[in-house]
């Protein structure tokens, strides 16, 4: 038996399609959503990302603005651009690309941004709105992967769902999202014992580790959902996932591929937060 492919490209185009209908009413109500990205240095993987949404925001017919600055941006420097950004009138969203570079400190940064504009959801207000279930928005990147486990079909309530990998930006908020459909949720990480075991436990298997194919085909029960948010170059430039695909596929009962399955979800999210955050701010006035 081989996995049912789930494709984000697919998925993602239909959440943009159903978003510039929401750009039209909001244009007709005199209101043009507006994101502002704002990149640091010349990191090739974020320059393809921040590509990436500009190209999005034209489909759907949001207004982008994109602010390049030097590897030498002092914190002073990017911190006074957050609050000119905060300020626009014709701003409704701004994101900041991570990684920055070593000498500037991200959370300070983050702390920055006005919460209401804040459409990676990354700032503390937003990240507690979350964990209390009532959220403004939700982070791209796991808000993404929730969509293609609704689109495998599975109910998510009283499974069993592993979620490997414990960042802020995508394992925490995750293992959150999954417990808020009732899901039963573990989180492993590189202290996990018996990482195995564990993951053949899982119902739904979500792993962002950012480590090429640590998940193999003999680590995950049968019929399994498995959503892989890796994204790694090997040395011969091939792109794979934190999930071995080809053992993974002949056991799993659903899956990712990469490219093409997380990577378009993000980017469909963030429009959504950005049409959202033009929406609340229109709704405060």
């Amino acid at each position: 038996m081989t996995a049912k492919i789930i494709s984000g490209k697919q998925v993602a185009a239909r959440i943009k399609e159903s978003l510039k209908n929401e750009v039209g009413l909001l244009k007709s109500k005199g209101i043009l959503p507006g994101l502002a990205v704002v990149i640091v240095g010349s990191d090739p993987a974020s320059r393809i990302y921040v590509n990436s949404k500009k190209k999005a925001c034209e489909e759907i017919g949001i207004y982008s603005e994109e602010y390049a600055l030097s590897e030498e941006t002092t914190q002073e420097e990017l911190l006074r651009l957050v609050r000119t950004l905060n300020e626009k009138k014709d701003v409704h969203g701004i994101l900041v690309q991570l990684p920055l570079p070593n000498h500037l400190n991200e959370k300070e940064v983050i702390n920055t941004i006005n919460p209401d504009k804040d459409v990676d959801a990354f700032h503390p207000i937003n990240v507690g709105k979350i964990m209390l279930g009532e959220p403004d928005y939700l982070p791209c990147t796991p808000a993404g992967v929730m969509e293609l486990i609704k689109e495998s079909g599975i109910d998510i309530a009283g499974k069993e769902c592993v979620v490997v990998g414990r960042s802020n930006i995508v394992g925490k908020p995750q293992a959150m999202l999954l417990l808020q459909q009732h899901g039963t949720v573990t989180i492993c990480h590189s202290r996990t014992k018996n990482l195995k075991e564990v993951c053949k436990r899982a119902d739904i298997l979500v792993v962002a580790v950012g480590k090429p194919q640590i998940i193999t085909g003999d680590m995950i029960k049968p019929g399994a959902v498995v959503i892989d948010v890796g994204m790694n170059r090997l040395e011969n430039r091939k792109l794979v996932g934190d999930v071995e695909f080809d053992s993974a596929v002949n056991v799993a009962g659903a899956i990712t591929p990469v490219p093409g399955g997380v990577g378009p979800m993000t980017i469909a999210m963030l429009m959504k937060n950005t049409v959202k955050a033009a929406q609340i701010q229109l709704l405060s006035k």
